[in-house]
């Protein structure tokens, strides 16, 4: 079955919110080549100031950002403007913050790396038809990785208790921390 994607609305205003500056630069660029006038943030704060002045037709917000969770750009969004479509952009890939995330009102969450095109099909998609699997999925390696890594900041960075919650010898989740992350 194909992906069934709208034009973009008669506003094309989309909001992108990333912490890593050349990442949503580059993405900013991309996007108003698909036709879309964006606007970019670094910040939580910045995004709800702009967000006061102007609710967008789209956004794009990663969830982990420097001054606070982008969850609350999500909830500022929709509560200015029901009819944005939202996307949650992560690195940090987790069933319960993809949840957390729909439930605020995002339209669909993507895994870091998206490239423009994945944000295009999901920002346009319908909601009625799953979008296509991504070309470069994360590896099993990486999703576990990504786990650990995840489990471990929640643990404050204390090996002992995250080994603990991992039901995992503590030597052995040193050796994966001590590792760089796999593709």
């Amino acid at each position: 079955m194909d992906n069934v994607t709208h034009p973009i609305g008669p506003d094309p205003s989309l909001l992108l919110v990333d912490d890593d500056e050349i990442f949503v630069t580059r993405l900013a660029r991309a996007m108003e080549k698909r036709g879309f006038q964006t606007e970019t943030s670094l910040s939580v704060s910045q995004a709800l100031r702009q967000i006061e002045r102007k609710a967008p037709a789209y956004a794009v917000v990663d969830l982990r950002l420097e001054d606070g969770n982008g969850l609350d750009v999500v909830e500022a969004v929709r509560e200015r403007r029901e009819d944005a479509r939202i996307i949650v952009l992560t690195g940090y890939g987790a069933i319960a913050t993809a949840v957390a995330a729909v439930k605020m009102g995002a339209t669909d969450y993507l895994a870091k790396p998206a490239d423009a095109n994945d944000v295009t099909s999901a920002l346009l998609a319908s909601g009625e038809v799953l979008p296509p699997p991504p070309e470069n999925p994360m590896s099993a390696d990486r999703v576990r990785w990504e786990h650990i890594q995840r489990i471990y900041e929640q643990c404050d960075r204390n090996v002992s208790e995250t080994a603990r919650r991992l039901h995992m010898h503590r030597r052995t989740l040193q050796r994966i921390l001590a590792k760089r992350g796999p593709r």
